[in-house]
């Protein structure tokens, strides 16, 4: 009986970069990482719930075109041009709380890496198409959060939607 080869699979990350596609470590990392959401997110929902309280109106899952990129930020006040970005500490690579995982780290570091300059390049771009880019952590009290949203759409001028 002949043996077929072992082929090793990769994942392009968008940048040209390949790495190894990576196996679940365990039964429960597959779990947690099938149940990762793009948005929606308790943090981002909990931000979501207190500035509407506080009387602002937004929009959500809206998609900005900006220099040839397409984002879609958590929040985005349209008429004032201000997105916000509630990122995770784990996907943005947080100074305090970010973690690097063990298993399966030759797809995690580059992925992680390029998170974090898709990030950049989303702000830059953003910027320089006239926006006001407001990055928080999840970690982040929600009422600082209010504070620096209120203060950027103060800056911004124009109507709170």
């Amino acid at each position: 009986m002949r043996k077929l080869p072992i082929i090793e699979r990769s994942l392009a990350l968008g940048d040209g970069t390949r790495v190894p596609y990576p196996m679940p470590s365990s039964a429960v990392a597959s779990r947690i990482g099938k149940a990762n959401r793009r948005s929606g997110t308790g943090p981002e929902l909990r931000v979501r719930s207190a500035l509407h309280r506080s009387g602002l109106r937004f929009r959500v899952d809206f998609q900005i075109e900006a220099n040839g990129l397409k984002v879609k930020p958590d929040v985005v006040f349209t008429r004032r041009r201000v997105a916000l970005f509630v990122d995770g500490c784990f996907w943005h690579c947080c100074q305090t709380h970010g973690t690097s995982p063990r298993a399966n780290a030759a797809y995690w570091a580059p992925k992680l890496a390029r998170n974090v300059e898709r990030d950049r390049a989303v702000d830059s771009a953003l910027g320089n198409a006239g926006w006001v880019v407001i990055r928080v952590w999840e970690h982040e009290p929600v009422p600082d959060v209010l504070q620096v949203v209120q203060a950027a759409l103060d800056t911004a001028g124009g109507t709170t939607q």
